[in-house]
């Protein structure tokens, strides 16, 4: 099958640099729903039979222009959700940002039992993520769309694609309603098709004052 994985639109988070992961989460800006809307049209006619959401609330509404549009169905899964940020929820200050940041790179470089400080670890990550995968595969679409999260989407990727981990791709960033395409099976493997880190709707979507931080590349 044909993976769309879809960064969801601009935050009041992300405008606040805040890592904002907690559920029900922060809603999308004008901004973020103008990227909704451009998205949609951008993935009309890429064959989407099925719409996958987390359990936030900006994937929902980043998600709603192309469900409305298209009359398709939706499901709101529960392993979809950022990278918890754990002891660092909410905050603004460069440490803690660092700190988030720097735990996701050991993820995407394979040291998957660093912890999250108060959340998550690498592998509990990826167990609930590849969870909603197959769920996702075993809806029978041949193209699904999920709109998931910055963090969340480059570290499964580049925890279950061969060769994206060693790729610049990985520790740069995927700005709002970026994309990711992958085709495969869990058990038969997955391969890298697209990798879009720009808004689909059009490069002038993008706001490059907004700190952003789960979006913000992962580095050294």
């Amino acid at each position: 099958m044909r993976l769309l994985l879809l960064r969801h639109g601009q935050t009041h988070g992300n405008v606040a640099g805040a890592l904002d992961t907690g559920v029900p989460g922060l809603d999308l800006t004008d901004l973020g729903r103008a990227q909704a809307r451009a998205a949609a049209r951008a993935l009309d006619g890429t064959g989407v039979e099925g719409v996958f959401v987390s359990r936030l609330v900006r994937t929902v509404q980043t998600s709603d222009p192309l469900v409305e549009a298209a009359g398709l169905p939706r499901a709101q899964l529960p392993g979809l959700h950022e990278i918890a940020a754990g002891a660092y929820e909410m905050a603004t200050d460069h440490d803690s940002v660092h700190g988030y940041l720097s735990t996701v790179q050991h993820w995407v470089h394979g040291e998957l039992d660093v912890r999250m400080p108060g959340g998550e670890s690498g592998t509990e990550f990826l167990e609930r993520y590849d969870a909603d995968v197959e769920r996702v595969v075993a809806s029978g679409a041949e193209t699904a769309l999920v709109v998931s999260h910055g963090a969340a989407i480059r570290t499964w990727v580049a925890s279950r694609v061969p060769d994206v981990a060693g790729r610049p791709e990985a520790v740069s960033p995927l700005h709002n309603t970026g994309l990711i395409a992958v085709e495969g099976h869990p058990t038969r493997g997955w391969r890298l098709v697209e990798w879009h880190a720009d808004p689909i709707g059009g490069h002038l979507l993008e706001d490059e004052s907004a700190p952003d931080p789960t979006g913000e590349p992962v580095e050294e």
